[in-house]
């Protein structure tokens, strides 16, 4: 079940429906149901992996109150680790590394041949790993006090909206929430409606369509040379902006219109001046996760230059190994901790225009990695982007000019609405407009969706994480 899914439709409103109708005391076990109904469409079986990683950070999370030893809490710590990251690890981790420990014992002339073991990864395991992780960590550090309720835990972890691909919610700011009576707000359940259906508007009309371009170009690089190359790379950094924002929106929205605030997950990224700004706008609830649980641990900015730049490495090498086990991921993160250590030197006295130039381009030679399948077709990509054209420049009986153009202009219209938001004016809010502009936009907004979509199922990209 996905959010563009009329399963999720169906599903979303009759939540809205019961939750509002329903005692305070009935709202939550209705929230935990259709989380885990939202989350066993897919997979059921996988529903009990979760519920048991939780059951066992419910536990711990007393004893770490209850225990008087630092020893003895650390080891409960470590138990808490072990049991989500293990499982991380298990499903996600452990044929990579199997590879990765068979081609290192083959330098030394050591033949071992790993285990096969077809594993389907549970969809949005690090998202709620993460989130799972967070609460633990931040009882044992003192800042949340254990949740005693079992069932709203699981209800932390799962809540639907943000369950497959977050925002990564923090317990200190969520789990009050589930204690917390929502009334009924028109003004707030409409403004969630139109973050959803803007959300809507980026996933089907801008990011589906951008994926023509990509997908075809990105599974077979050696195919093509020179222009091809370039127009995917470029789609490929708006598409995966699109739909993740889009994501998020929908993320927020859902929550918004049920009463709930999650936290603002990208603040017009592709604006940023540098790469350390690019950071402090994309996916702001991972990039904030690893700063609190592993670049400050580790020292942080106020630790020497040498162990500052230890820090960076690390945390940006694990960032990219989150996404995935795959080299390419690997090497994407090294970049970006690469890109900040360079950052921290002054950049030249040029006008902020020019240095979002040179960060977003900056930005796009790390999605080749991203995107590219393999270390081969990244290298392919980066060697023929700007070489002569090779494969056939509308390279799908659907790319053509005029589909290039009107990638043009959905690109326009996304960094047009990023650029209206960000202003000051009271009309960048739907609800100071005149009521006739505000309908037309809305029916604008579902035109879209019906008209400017493709008939191509185009899963959500974070969903792979």
């Amino acid at each position: 079940m996905t959010f563009d899914s009329v399963e999720f439709l169906v599903l979303f409103a009759s939540v809205v429906l019961l939750y509002y109708s329903l005692p305070v005391r009935f709202r939550n076990p209705l929230l935990l149901t259709a989380s885990v109904v939202f989350y066993a469409w897919w997979r059921w079986e996988y529903i009990f992996v979760i519920l048991l990683s939780i059951t066992i950070d419910y536990f711990v999370s007393f004893r770490l109150v209850s225990s008087r030893t630092d020893g003895a809490r650390r080891i409960l710590l470590a138990a808490s680790l072990a049991s989500n990251l293990g499982l991380l690890f298990f499903f996600k981790y452990f044929g990579f590394a199997c590879r990765g420990l068979s081609d290192l014992l083959g330098l030394f002339s050591v033949s071992w041949t790993p285990p096969i073991v077809n594993l389907v990864l549970p969809i949005g395991i690090s998202f709620h790993t993460f989130q799972a992780l967070s609460y633990t960590i931040d009882v044992y550090r003192g800042k949340t006090a254990p949740e005693r309720n079992l069932f709203r835990l699981y209800l932390y972890v799962l809540f639907f909206p943000q369950l497959v691909a977050g925002p990564i919610e923090r317990s200190s700011r969520l789990l009050p929430q589930f204690t917390e009576v929502h009334e009924f707000d028109s003004g707030r359940v409409t403004s969630g409606l139109r973050l959803v259906l803007w959300g809507l508007v980026k996933k089907v009309a801008i990011a589906d369509p951008l994926a023509l371009l990509v997908d075809p170009v990105y599974s077979h690089p050696a195919s093509y040379g020179g222009w091809p190359l370039v127009i995917a790379t470029y789609a490929f950094a708006f598409q995966i902006y699109a739909d993740f924002s889009a994501y998020s929106d929908i993320a927020v929205g859902s929550a918004r219109v049920l009463g709930f605030r999650l936290m603002q997950n990208f603040e017009r990224p592709y604006f940023a001046t540098s790469p350390g700004e690019f950071w402090q706008r994309w996916h702001i609830s991972l990039s904030t996760w690893f700063r609190d649980y592993v670049y400050i641990p580790l020292g942080g900015n106020r630790a020497g230059a040498a162990r500052w730049t230890v820090a960076v490495l690390v945390t940006f090498l694990l960032s990219g190994l989150w996404h995935g086990a795959r080299w390419t991921f690997v090497i994407w993160g090294a970049y970006h901790g690469l890109l900040l250590i360079a950052g921290r030197a002054r950049w030249p006295a040029v006008s902020p225009l020019l240095r979002g130039l040179v960060t977003f381009h900056l930005v796009l030679l790390g999605w080749i990695f991203f995107r590219a399948e393999s270390l081969s077709a990244a290298m392919h990509i980066l060697t023929h982007a700007l070489g002569p054209t090779r494969g056939e420049l509308f390279y799908t009986p659907l790319i053509n000019f005029s589909e290039l153009a009107l990638a043009g202009l959905r690109v326009a219209v996304l960094l047009a609405a990023d650029a209206w938001l960000a202003g000051g004016s009271r009309f960048r809010d739907p609800a100071g407009w005149p009521r006739a502009a505000r309908w037309l936009a809305y029916a604008g907004g579902v035109l879209l969706l019906l008209n400017a979509g493709t008939d191509i199922e185009i899963p959500f990209i974070y969903f792979q994480f």
